[in-house]
């Protein structure tokens, strides 16, 4: 699906998702505080996980006819990712 597109729809997806991702780290950093990423370092996290769990579905197969699919899987990976990230860095604290 993302290796499909055109460059200016590539873009003006990743602009999307890092502004709303922006938002969501943000928020994130707020709730956080110093176990968080901070505001630019949870974007970078949320876009990039977005993206990759987008990637992971195309590679096993699963089509997004529907953008609602896309942003579900989309989102779902971000937060995962960012949750095993925050995982790793309160893990790798305790040492």
């Amino acid at each position: 699906m993302l290796l499909h597109l055109g460059t200016t729809w590539l873009l003006f997806a990743v602009a999307t998702v890092a502004v709303f991702g922006f938002f969501f780290g943000t928020a994130l950093d707020a709730i956080m505080k110093d176990d968080g990423f901070g505001s630019t370092g949870n974007t970078l996290l949320f876009t990039l996980g977005f993206f990759v769990a987008v990637m992971v579905a195309n590679e096993h197969g699963i089509t997004f006819r529907d953008l609602r699919l896309a942003v579900a899987w989309g989102l779902s990976g971000a937060f995962v990712f960012i949750s095993v990230m925050a995982l790793i860095k309160a893990g790798l604290a305790r040492l």
